[in-house]
């Protein structure tokens, strides 16, 4: 519909409603008024502006209670008439401005917000916003004359309590956009008055009376509760940082006319009048710095980008427009500034950068300190209260301060370089450092956790680093900070320095160490500028200086001091201290000239202290994250160097992998990730590779070392941990020294038995990995198994012959013919000529076994010994060196029988009398037994083991069918458990029968009740399934002894009736697990 241009018809067309809404004030009047309001043009409205407003004001001015929707409907159409006109009269401005703050204010009190609608509140701010926008400029300007502070003191005191009481968001903006009109700081996209030099002072005048409430009552919104969105925090910065910029603009302080009294007509509200001198300004700037640096801490760290965008705003704006009059708050501001520089969005990064140039080319424009000497100064500051400010913040604050510290490391750039030159600023940034990067050494898990059989499994990946815990800070971005705090300082500063002064504070105190290698390993990382974003001209380091630096690190982590230290407090591990303590030579890798060092005063009385009393969880606990950080740093070292880091191998991966043997499961892990970046670095494809291609050299270390074993107890760790990662290419050059590790195991049978059995497993492990079953078969001596591979035929037609005549005898003996000793011959089957032949080669010349049959052999001799040693921990250890040896030498009968012949008095005993837990773990062996020579064990597990298991089983079944929940944690549970799923497999293998199944079934019936843990039943029916291979009639009959759930009626009259004991029975705790085998038989 088409706007009305004529005025003549406008007003004939708008008088009706506007009397209407004159004579009855109500929401409708009002309503139908504004709709025919926007039915007329812009221009038109303009000439019939004081018309139209008069019923809208008369309805606002009328005295008495209203309905909020009258006042609501009337306030909506003032604001839609000054929307689209302007207001040329001051008294129109002035009464107006009047009216719309009482709609929003309480009557008794005009500084308190009244208690009405959100609805009504955004109606009358918007009118009052549309007000301020449609005031001509000569009208407008009267509103900060001295004589109107009063009214505008309220207005603007009204405001700022809507923005900080308020709950509605929406509210709270709106009270914030009408005091940025007031300021004439909107930033809506309409067109504003012109603000000249004569206006800027008059409004900063005005404010200035109202300087110190607005910039308290806006801190407290900015620090308010989040929930008010990021809008509301954004506009409050925007409004305090524009009357703080206005009231204290360079160019408006000294005000010349603060000299002049107040004229005499203004009366008291001359009070009210505040002068702008140079001591005014000065005692306000202090005044302001405390709140400015209050809302830089809760802000500058926001979690939203425009906050802290708005941040960078400030601190520009401020530092640009009032940088002479605002001295105390010029170090807030730029440390804000400095925070920013590392934000993680980019707009927020490009405003700070620029502002940041600015400020660097206004500080060299008015002279005064340097921009560089300003950072260096705000850099030493912070350093001193980084500690406090790690204590004590939050996560948030913690971060803040950490890119403010990275920012002044990157802004001064080169100059870094300067700065640490001054003894003062290193020493304070260093123990900073020292303090903020002191980790938690309190966690007992740390120590508990064990490497268990290999700490460094088969190599077959890479490994994650455990977490770092730390004292003050749990943020793994505040670690992140850190370390690149330390890459920049090694990036822009003097390595030589900062290498010299950290490894003097590694030396100083063992409470500085951990800290310094981590700050060591991240400065060489960042001299060689690896993963480090920075920016300014730099000269990088030389590969020369790289190196020394490396080298030199590199000497003093491996070092006697600081690479053997005491990380656990068993028994053995006391031992091999010992070891330490009566000798400081260093390893064979490590021998040179001059590395013969003797121990420091200090180190040797914490050795004997450490001997004497043995050390505490904390020292334990402290030495293994010590020894892991050394660990990193090697790998990060080589990651710098790459292929450079070759020559320095050979004094390096020694002790590397000395560490990857190490029980502490932390240990181990950090040493296999070194080993990791030492093989990326020096170019191998893997650590596999690594190992063989470095072998020569540690394989001469490992048997010199061996040979003085109480002076270098650790080398057969790096043995094993070659044999881990090792392929089998390795075997013949450790053939000599796994012969040196066997006589040394003779000579130390006592004192050194646990870490040769490590040794021990990992050589027959990795013979297992190196030669799966089946492989050696050809290789064996001529003897039955070689027979079964090269004669196929033969013995196929043997195996029939041999049918045939035992079904003739079990035939003859079922009609009861015995059979007498003709028979008894006639069933012995004649070797074949093949055989014959084969056996009379064999006894001619004696084959030699393959290298890995031959060294199995070995071990397994070893085996029979260690099998009755006094430890428990190493009797499990043999059992499973054991284990594997057999199934090494599975296809090797004419090998394994006898040497199984010998270890079984010692496996019996186990088996028998001993510890729970190696009996479980012998049982296991003898499985493994069953699998691979059943016939050869079958008289002696009837005879000797059979009836104790059976008899354990009986035992026990009561005991568990009545137990609680928590009986499945103990160690006759799982005992029980490992009987029941081993023991049928080795009744197969072994063709047990008659009164062995019959005890076997005796002892295991019990556990098919549904009282027993779920587990024991489901082992329980493997156990039956596999005695159904074995008889299935017995089993059958067994089972429906138990419970019968058929009926069998004979197939003729004249024969007796089946009776069983299960049938007719009412179903019974075993009838659920009876029915599941029945159905397997049938």
């Amino acid at each position: 519909m088409e706007q009305i241009d004529d005025p003549k018809v406008a007003f004939a067309f708008l008088r009706p409603a506007c009397v209407l809404l004159t004579r009855e004030q109500t929401a409708a009047n009002a309503r139908r008024l504004c709709e025919q309001l926007r039915l007329v043009s812009d221009g038109t409205l303009q000439q019939l502006q004081e018309y139209v407003l008069f019923p809208l004001r008369f309805v606002l001015k009328t005295p008495g209670p209203k309905k909020e929707s009258l006042v609501q409907a009337a306030v909506e159409g003032v604001a839609y008439v000054l929307s689209c006109t302007c207001v040329c009269s001051w008294d129109v401005l002035r009464e107006l401005f009047s009216e719309l703050c009482l709609c929003l204010c309480t009557p008794a009190d005009p500084g308190k917000p009244a208690a009405s609608s959100d609805e009504l509140k955004m109606a009358a701010l918007r009118g009052l916003r549309a007000l301020l926008h449609a005031a001509y400029g000569d009208v407008v300007w009267r509103l900060y004359e001295p004589a109107i502070l009063p009214g505008l003191g309220t207005a603007v005191s009204l405001l700022l309590a809507l923005a900080e009481r308020e709950r509605a968001r929406e509210v709270q903006a709106a009270a914030l956009k009408c005091l940025q009109a007031l300021l004439c700081r909107c930033d809506c996209p309409e067109e504003h008055v012109p603000v000249g030099p004569d206006e800027e002072r008059a409004l900063g005048a005005a404010f200035a009376s109202f300087l110190p409430g607005m910039a308290l009552a806006l801190s407290r919104v900015v620090a308010g509760d989040v929930r008010q969105g990021h809008e509301v925090t954004a506009r409050a910065v925007r409004v305090w940082y524009g009357t703080v910029g206005l009231v204290m603009a360079d160019d408006q302080l000294p005000d010349p006319e603060a000299a002049e009294p107040p004229a005499a007509e203004l009366g008291r509200v001359g009070e009210l009048v505040v002068r702008r001198t140079a001591d005014w300004a000065k005692e306000t700037s202090g005044k302001l710095a405390v709140i400015l640096k209050r809302i830089i801490s809760c802000i500058s760290a926001h979690q939203h980008w425009r906050v802290r965008l708005e941040v960078v705003h400030l601190s520009d704006h401020l530092l640009s427009t009032s940088r002479r009059y605002l001295g105390d708050c010029a170090s807030a501001l730029l440390e804000a500034l400095v925070t920013m520089v590392n934000d993680e969005d980019p707009a927020v990064r490009d405003k700070c950068s620029t502002a940041l140039e600015n400020v660097a080319r206004t500080s060299r424009e008015h002279g005064g300190l340097t921009f560089a000497d300003v950072l260096s100064e705000n850099l030493h500051s912070l350093a001193t209260s980084l500690p406090r400010l790690m204590r004590t913040s939050d996560d948030r604050r913690k971060l803040a301060v950490l890119r403010a510290f990275l920012g002044y490391l990157k802004i001064l750039g080169p100059g870094v370089e300067t700065v640490l030159n001054s003894v003062t600023h290193l020493h304070r940034i260093s123990r900073a450092l020292m303090q903020v990067l002191e980790l938690d050494v309190t966690d007992v898990r740390v120590v508990e956790e064990r490497g268990v059989a290999d700490p460094v499994g088969g190599g077959a990946g890479e490994t994650t680093r455990q977490k770092k815990h730390f004292l003050y800070f749990t943020d793994e971005k505040v670690f992140s900070l850190l370390r690149e705090v330390c890459r920049l300082l090694g990036y822009y500063g003097n390595l030589y320095l900062l290498v010299d002064h950290f490894l003097d504070l590694y030396r100083e105190s063992s409470a500085y160490r951990k800290q310094a290698a981590i700050a060591l390993n991240e400065i060489i990382a960042g001299a060689a500028d690896t993963s480090l974003a920075a920016t300014g001209e730099h000269i990088p380091v030389s590969r020369d200086d790289l190196k020394a630096a490396v080298t030199s690190v590199i000497e003093e982590y491996t070092s006697f001091n600081n690479w053997h230290l005491p990380t656990a407090s068993e028994d053995s591990d006391k031992g091999e201290w010992a070891h330490f303590g009566q000798s400081r030579i260093l390893p064979i890798a490590n021998r040179a000239a001059g590395e013969l060092c003797q121990l420091p005063s200090e180190s040797k009385a914490s050795t004997v202290h450490q001997l004497g009393k043995g050390p505490t969880v904390h020292q334990l606990n402290s030495n293994i994250w010590q020894t892991c950080t050394q660990l990193e740093g090697i790998g990060c070292m080589a990651l710098v160097l790459g292929m450079d880091f070759q020559p320095l191998l050979i004094t390096t991966l020694y002790p590397v992998l000395e560490k990857a043997g190490d029980r502490t499961l932390l240990i181990s892990q950090s040493a296999l990730g070194a080993m990791w970046d030492v093989s990326r670095a020096c170019g191998y494809g893997s650590l596999r590779e690594l190992v063989v291609r470095n072998s020569d050299y540690l394989l001469n270390d490992v048997a010199l070392n061996l040979q003085r074993l109480g002076l270098h107890p650790h080398g057969p760790r790096v043995l094993a941990v070659m044999l881990a990662h090792a392929d089998a290419g390795l075997l013949p050059l450790v053939r000599d020294v796994v012969r040196d590790v066997l006589a040394a195991l003779d000579q130390n049978y006592d004192e050194r038995a646990d870490v040769f059995c490590v040794i021990l497993h990992s050589l027959v492990k990795a013979l297992v990995r190196w030669f799966p079953v089946g492989a050696g078969v050809n290789e064996g001596p001529p003897g039955q198994a070689g027979a079964k591979k090269t004669e196929p035929l033969h013995e196929k037609t043997l195996d029939v012959r041999r049918f045939l005549l035992d079904y003739r005898q079990e035939k003859r003996l079922a009609e009861g013919i015995m059979g007498d000793d003709q028979d008894a011959e006639d069933t012995e089957v004649p070797p074949s000529a093949a055989e014959s032949s084969v056996d009379m080669d064999t006894l001619d010349e004696k084959v030699e076994l393959p290298s890995h049959i031959a060294v199995t052999k070995e071990v397994m001799e070893r085996c029979v010994h260690l099998l009755s040693h006094p430890s428990l921990a190493i009797r499990l250890k043999v059992l499973d060196v054991l284990e594997l040896c057999v199934i090494v030498l599975h296809a090797q009968e004419n090998e394994l029988l006898p040497l199984v012949h010998r270890c079984w008095p010692a496996l019996l005993q186990r088996l028998t009398s001993d510890d729970p837990l190696a009996v479980l773990r012998a049982f296991q062996v003898l499985c493994t037994l069953g699998e691979t020579c059943g016939d050869f064990l079958r008289k002696s597990v009837s005879k000797e083991v059979l009836p104790k298991l059976t008899g354990s089983l009986r035992r026990q079944a009561a005991v568990s069918a009545n137990a609680s929940p928590i009986y499945t944690h103990t160690l006759a549970y799982k005992l029980q458990l490992a009987i029941l799923q081993g023991l049928g497999s080795l009744c197969l293998r072994l063709d047990l029968v008659d009164t062995d199944l019959e005890s076997v079934t005796e002892a295991c019936l019990p556990y098919l009740s549904s009282k027993q843990p779920r587990k024991l039943q489901d082992a329980c029916i493997s156990v039956f399934q596999h005695l159904i291979q074995v008889d299935p009639d017995s089993t059958w009959l067994t089972l429906n002894e138990l419970h019968c759930p058929v009926t069998y009626e004979p197939p003729h009259p004249d024969l007796h009736p089946i009776t069983l004991a299960g049938m007719g029975q009412p179903r019974t705790e075993h009838t659920d697990n009876v029915l599941k085998l029945l159905e397997d038989v049938s």
